[in-house]
């Protein structure tokens, strides 16, 4: 299960889709207007606007679907992720409301997103400085329709999927709106299950051949409540709380050989059954203050996450039938707070804002192995271990933005982090610190020649820290000979993002672009005879370029399609653990076609082809796959009614495969996790329709590290 997350993640971090760069001016440097109709792709300095509202996708759609149809995104549901071009990673919003939402429960919640409620999709490649510092990663920012009247509205929706298993899901959300109150109330569950095969062979002086046929089995119920009270004109409180419940279990076989200079010498048959139940909670409180054009905000956040795991599993040994029986106890307490107070002066030149923030991380877990022995369960001390670590961090930023004439505008930005982590092993009396501070800053400056060409410069500094769960020395074991461990040595990356972005016509979008990227840090896989490690160091630094292109138009007024397609080239310097660079390219493209089937416009097919050839980056090859993706949209009921049905990866061939050097040996897997599958869905909007669910902007960015 570790190296599926860890190549799943190399998948997506390796892969470069095309950047759509239109942006449109409105009043400072924010947009550049376009006349006519209007547009589904805007570029504004720092970000890529998708206009859903705009777009044949906005009825009858998921939240999935419309991500997967938004340039610069890809969406893969079997491994919960999202991937934006060039970034190893990437933190979800909605309406600049951090999620702590991950894996199967985050795409659950955006599935029961319906399209019809969704405004835009904001895609930030360079986050300014009012966002957090952290990561190589972009922000996707999912922008809902604002309340326009009063009253009560709401939607049902309910989906089936088949793959290999069945599964379900749904969601019902109630909103009202006074003259004084803004409240929504929405609860999801969903119970899904799919195969994944899984092969892995370390091939060298010593050397080991894998397969895991695993199944999994997810299921989760949650509620999200808001409530926004207007004070007065100029002044609002409110809260936004979410609860979700869910487990993720799993049974897999898994069957390993094991060799000596081509000579084999132990083979296990193990089979194992993972139960994992997790609780997390999240509240926002929020103050609103408006002083004329300016504004004074101030927010506190929670966010807590409980999940306990109980692995049991038997590992054979195939030359004499004889079986060790392991129990695998985990029990992890997550919990972050958060306070940040942000003014915003808005002058008749010049826009001003600022703010400081304040967070708290901690993470204590209990994770025990035990035999069993003559029928009773016994501690292995060795392999269990408790582990504390906690982490503060202290944020300033200032940024400023300007319109110089009609032609040129800037916007620059200075943020100071300041960090003071701590680890400690009771176990083991093993502790690490580290207290660090640094600037990063921010630059955008837009050129508009004309009305049909313009061009955007941007540069950030990020960095990028471990997340928790990279930093706990505790070993997860899958069998006696495999596991997976943290490391609480590994250090901050570092990287430099440059951008230089062309727009035509708001149609044709060109964006070159380069990272400079230090002391990155990656999950390493070692064999040591028959045991195999898998644990995080810093090993690497890399040179990135890369030029993306992306077309968007409608042609017959029928027709909306997005094509996209993308090279990077790779320079990775190893500094550590013998791994063996992988210098080369990448190539990816795309074509995402909507046909609207009659003039009432409640008829819609849709066909979605990508394609990404053989890559080379780090110390890792991956060969070449793509998807066919398809399926058709009905409205009844004028439009209150709507039911899709889809199918996706028709053909079998998202199978992610390839190879990781090293100077001793080489690592290669061959996976497929279940991405064929037939989905149907309904959708029922019932009540006052332009009544959409309360919107409020809470950055709570932390909550993606706990993991």
């Amino acid at each position: 299960m570790k190296k599926s997350i860890l190549f799943a993640s190399a998948l997506f971090s390796t892969l470069s889709f095309a950047q759509t760069q239109d942006t449109v001016k409105i009043q400072n440097i924010e947009t550049v207007t376009v006349d006519g109709k209007k547009k589904i792709i805007e570029r504004k300095v720092d970000r890529l606007v998708y206009n859903v509202q705009n777009s044949m996708v906005s009825e009858g759609s998921s939240g999935t679907e419309v991500l997967a149809n938004t340039p610069l995104l890809k969406v893969d549901e079997e491994q919960g992720l999202l991937a934006i071009a060039g970034k190893s990673g990437v933190s979800v919003m909605v309406n600049d409301r951090m999620l702590n939402l991950s894996g199967a429960e985050l795409m659950n919640y955006l599935k029961n997103l319906r399209s019809e409620n969704i405004s835009k999709i904001e895609v930030i490649t360079t986050p300014p400085a009012k966002y957090e510092a952290q990561g190589n990663s972009g922000i996707i920012n999912i922008i809902l329709k604002k309340n326009q009247n009063l009253g009560w509205s709401g939607y049902t929706n309910t989906y089936y999927q088949q793959s290999t298993y069945g599964g379900f899901g749904g969601a019902l959300g109630l909103n009202y709106q006074n003259e004084k109150l803004k409240s929504s109330i929405k609860l999801r569950g969903y119970d899904s299950e799919k195969r994944s095969v899984e092969n892995y062979k370390i091939i060298g002086e010593n050397s080991s051949i894998s397969r895991d046929d695993r199944r999994d089995m997810n299921d989760g119920l949650g509620m999200n409540v808001s409530l926004d009270y207007s004070l007065s004109e100029k002044a609002n409180v409110g809260l936004i709380y979410d609860l979700a419940k869910g487990h993720s279990n799993m049974d897999i076989n898994s069957v390993s050989r094991y060799f000596t200079n081509d000579v084999n010498t132990f083979n296990t048959d193990t089979n194992s059954k993972h139960r994992s139940t997790s609780t997390s909670q999240m509240l926002n409180l929020y103050y609103d203050q408006k002083l004329g054009e300016h504004k004074l905000s101030f927010g506190a956040n929670y966010y807590g996450n409980l999940p306990e795991t109980n692995v049991n599993f038997v590992t054979t040994d195939l030359s004499d039938q004889s079986d060790q029986i392991v129990r695998n106890l985990s029990s992890v307490d997550y919990e972050i707070y958060s306070g940040q107070g942000d003014l915003t002066l808005n002058f008749k030149n010049i826009q001003l804002e600022t703010g400081l923030k304040y967070s708290q991380f901690s993470n204590n877990s209990d994770i025990g192995y035990f035999n069993l022995i003559n029928n009773d369960y016994i501690i292995d001390p060795q392999r269990s271990n408790l582990f504390n670590y906690d982490e503060k961090n202290y944020a300033a930023y200032i940024s400023a933005s300007k319109d110089f004439g009609e032609k040129w505008s800037a916007k620059f930005g200075l943020r100071y982090e300041y960090a003071e982590t701590k680890g400690f092993s009771p176990s083991t009396q093993v502790s690490s610190e580290n207290n660090y501070g640094k600037l990063f800053p921010t630059a955008y400056i837009s050129y508009k020649a004309n009305d049909n060409n313009q061009f955007i410069i941007n540069y950030s500094r990020r960095i990028n820290r471990p997340y928790f769960r990279a930093l706990n020395p505790f070993r997860w074991y899958s069998n006696p000979n495999r596991y997976f461990a943290g490391n609480p040595s590994v250090q901050p990356s570092f990287n430099h993002n440059f951008e230089f972005n062309y727009i035509f016509k708001s149609k044709f979008n060109a964006s070159l672009y380069y990272e400079r990227s230090l002391d990155n840090f990656g999950q390493i896989t070692f064999i040591n005879g028959i045991d195999i490690e898998s644990t995080f160091y810093n090993y690497y630094n890399e040179d990135t370029y890369g030029l993306n292109l992306n077309y968007t138009d409608t042609f017959f007024k029928i027709w909306e399609t997005n094509l996209s397609t993308s090279l990077s080239y790779s320079n990775t310097q190893i500094t550590k653990y013998e791994a063996l660079a992988k210098n080369g390219q990448s190539f990816y493209y795309s074509a995402n076609n909507t046909f609207q089937l009659n003039k009432a416009k409640t008829f819609f097919l849709f066909v979605n082809y990508w394609h990404s050839l053989p890559s080379r980056s780090r110390n890792m090859t991956t060969r070449g796959n793509s998807s066919v993706n398809a399926g058709m949209k009905f409205s009844l009921m004028e439009k209150a009614l709507q039911m899709n049905i889809s199918v996706n990866d028709i053909f079998k061939t998202s199978g992610f495969r390839g190879s990781v050097y090293f100077e001793d040996n080489v690592q290669s897997f061959n996976n497929y996790w279940d991405a064929r599958r037939l989905t149907f869905s309904v959708t029922y909007n019932f009540g006052n329709q332009k009544v959409k669910a309360n919107n409020r902007n809470v950055d709570f960015d932390e909550k993606n590290r706990a993991r």
